[in-house]
């Protein structure tokens, strides 16, 4: 781990973190309270530092919509979507929940109308959360069908003027194949955004990837669950892999 450096010597102010649904559940449940414990320690460490910090969370721990399509046909694609939305959501209260009980201030914004639970995303109000020191959890993905939370990561790191979209996962960066399943999986210390396309690689979607490399946007993708990870590259060690232009 890096010595701590002050706010105005790290390398990212501002900073857009995507979780995944899947880094948010248990062995034995689709919402762990361990998870989301990990998860928020790290986040407090990094607000801690003076980061203006958003994050966009998943939903595949709950459910993922384009996978319910294929079983049977009997739900419809923008259906499917919008109860993956849902799924975000509930994610995105329990995130907030943990965080504010650790003494990190939250905002959850949703992208669908829900407010009761969640303020509706208005960019102009995200940007004042941020000001203020407020971690804001952005929910729903871009509130419309047939985009990806990747995509909606994308979007929302260039509403709010992110320095970088970190992608959280549970391996330690891109490979050229499964390192589950595949031990002699290459990795990729550096990747630029045609190399994803070109090489079809499956750690980002395509039009993330596209929107990314149109507005010059750099990824880190890392593994949340290595120790120090998200502070780490705050600070600027090289973790995970970077995908920018090249």
């Amino acid at each position: 781990m890096l010595p701590l450096k002050s706010k105005d010597t790290l390398p990212y102010q501002k900073v857009l973190l995507k979780l995944s649904g899947e880094s948010l559940q248990g062995e034995n449940s689709s919402i762990d309270p361990d998870s989301f414990a990990h998860v928020s320690k790290q986040i407090r460490e990094i607000h801690s530092l003076g980061i203006k910090l958003s994050i966009v969370v998943g939903g595949g721990n709950i459910i993922r919509g384009r996978s319910l399509p294929t079983q049977g046909g009997r739900i419809e694609r923008s259906t499917a979507d919008y109860m993956g939305m849902l799924g975000t959501v509930i994610n995105a209260i329990a995130l907030q929940n943990t965080l504010e009980s650790m003494g990190v201030p939250t905002r959850v914004l949703s992208a669908i109308r829900l407010d009761t639970i969640a303020e509706p995303y208005i960019r102009s109000k995200a940007m004042r959360h941020l000001e203020k020191d407020r971690v804001v959890i952005f929910a729903a993905g871009t509130g419309s069908p047939y985009f990806s939370t990747d995509t909606a990561a994308v979007l929302r790191a260039l509403e709010v003027k992110a320095d970088i979209l970190l992608k959280a996962t549970k391996v330690n960066g891109v490979y050229d194949s499964d390192p589950i399943t595949h031990h002699d999986a290459k990795k990729f210390e550096i990747l630029t955004y045609l190399d994803v396309l070109k090489k079809k690689l499956k750690v980002i979607d395509s039009t993330a990837v596209s929107l990314c490399m149109d507005n010059s946007l750099p990824i880190i993708v890392f593994n949340l669950w290595q120790k120090n990870a998200l502070k780490d590259i705050i600070q600027g060690e090289t973790l995970g892999t970077l995908i920018t232009g090249g």
